[in-house]
């Protein structure tokens, strides 16, 4: 049979790296975010003769790949051979060593055989195994740089963390994150009857589980309205503005009326912040912009307050545009992007601040545990962009042109004020709080976050 190979050197030991392999989260942290695969049932139970049965592709055309987890030696190794899916035959072992010099190794070796013999591997092989060396170049970074921003707190007790919002885009990367490295994760439960282990809550009908918040000790909280589904009606923009201030207020009120209050709230927050500023630097001192976006960003952030006056460590995220293949602005440029049909919108000069999905989880990760951090942080790279410039490294990544702008008239008919304060307004927004506090960026460059994101080689080197 075919065989693929591939090494990861790891900076903790190999127990430890086994250990992270079998905590729920970790197959979605190493789900490269380009491929469409979901855990339907099974992840985190490695013991001979456990299963992982997963989903790839969108319905109706998706199809269930079912794997056996056998020979498992606690530490050392174990296969994930297929049970039914595409392939004839599929035989992954994952082995861990230690190296003499720290650290260890961890070697993937997959050995697969195609339908139709010899006819398939003529017809797909090729093909195969550069969809395997684009997804384990993503699982060697992912899993390297997780481990890393553990490693400083093994054998530490870690905190029991609740998120909001944890079945959005960056809240299940974070709940993925933090469960993979051991962390106790709580999600909270709108609309539906809690789960065990969920905390109840709906902002709409003032409706929060108090008893279930007593004895956790972070809050993040995530969960608002998107700010681009749509045009901004006067009904759209009151429940954008509704959905932050009542959901925090809510939370924040609640946390501050416990018997036992968590010690660190994360609350999100936006760079809308600072209004439409072109060419101005913005840290975090910086006073507040105009319209709409920065309305509702300093009422959101004004709803935090009840947390932090009774004490509770309060950080206010001020997120940039996050980086990430999985949703948000990436996913909706990268069609266009690949069919050649990007380019810059309106003028192009409106500033963008932005930050990579795993530099926002390790920011938050850094937030959670930095006693010295509280109030507004912004959690964007050290290098914001113009919107142009953001074009042209997509259409470089994805080796096309980026010849077709978004012209501002065709932008103010189609989208309205949504589309004047989100798409050609921007500022410039810098991470001096996190700068100073010494935090590292895994992708500070901007090509470098889209190749990762993406599953192309660096353009430009990266790593």
């Amino acid at each position: 049979m075919p065989t693929f190979e591939s090494k990861a050197s790891l900076p903790v030991s190999a127990a430890e790296a086994f250990r992270w392999h079998t905590r729920p989260g970790a197959f979605e942290r190493l789900a490269p975010p380009w491929e469409r695969v979901a855990v339907v049932d099974g992840a985190g139970r490695i013991e001979d003769g456990s299963r992982v049965t997963l989903r790839i592709g969108r319905p109706p055309a998706a199809m269930r790949w079912v794997a056996v987890h056998r020979e498992v030696e606690e530490g050392r190794r174990f296969l994930d051979v297929q049970e039914s899916g595409p392939f004839e035959r599929w035989v992954h072992e994952h082995r861990f060593e230690d190296r003499r010099e720290g650290g260890s190794q961890l070697t993937d070796r997959i050995k697969f055989a195609l339908p139709l013999g010899a006819a398939g591997e003529l017809v797909g092989g090729a093909a195969i195994r550069r969809r395997l060396t684009r997804a384990f170049r993503y699982r060697r970074q992912v899993t390297a740089e997780d481990l890393a921003r553990h490693a400083p707190r093994l054998g530490e007790a870690k905190p029991v963390v609740a998120i909001t919002g944890a079945s959005g885009m960056l809240g299940r990367q974070l709940a993925a994150f933090l469960g993979a490295g051991g962390y106790e994760i709580r999600r909270f439960a709108r609309g539906r009857t809690a789960r065990d282990g969920e905390i109840a809550w709906n902002p709409a009908t003032g409706r929060l589980d108090h008893e279930g918040l007593e004895g956790i000790d972070a809050v993040v909280h995530l969960a608002g309205e998107s700010l681009s589904a749509g045009r901004w009606t006067e009904a759209r923009r009151a429940e954008i503005l509704d959905s932050r201030v009542r959901g925090t207020t809510l939370l924040a009120e609640g946390l501050a009326a416990l018997r036992n209050p968590p010690r660190v709230l994360l609350s999100a927050s936006a760079v809308g912040y600072y209004g439409d500023r072109r060419e101005e630097a913005l840290p975090e001192t910086a006073p507040s912009g105009t319209g709409f976006l920065a309305e509702v960003v300093r009422a959101w952030e004004a709803a935090a307050g009840p947390a932090a006056s009774a004490g509770i460590r309060t950080v206010l995220m001020r997120l940039g545009v996050v980086i990430s293949a999985r949703g948000g602005m990436l996913e909706k440029l990268k069609w266009p992007f690949s069919l050649g049909l990007g380019g810059p919108i309106g003028t192009g000069e409106q500033g963008l601040s932005w930050i990579a999905l795993d530099d926002a989880l390790y920011a938050m990760h850094r937030l959670l545990h930095d006693e010295t951090i509280r109030g507004p942080v912004n959690v964007v790279a050290p290098a914001p962009v113009a919107q142009r410039d953001f074009a042209r490294a997509l259409a470089r990544t994805l080796h096309r042109p980026a010849f077709f702008p978004l012209p501002k008239a065709v932008v103010e008919r189609v989208f309205g004020e949504m589309g004047e304060e989100v798409l050609l307004s921007g500022q410039r927004a810098v991470p001096k709080v996190l700068e100073d506090a010494g935090f590292r960026w895994a992708h500070p460059a901007l090509e470098d976050a889209l190749a990762h994101e993406l599953g192309r080689e660096p353009v430009h080197g990266g790593r």
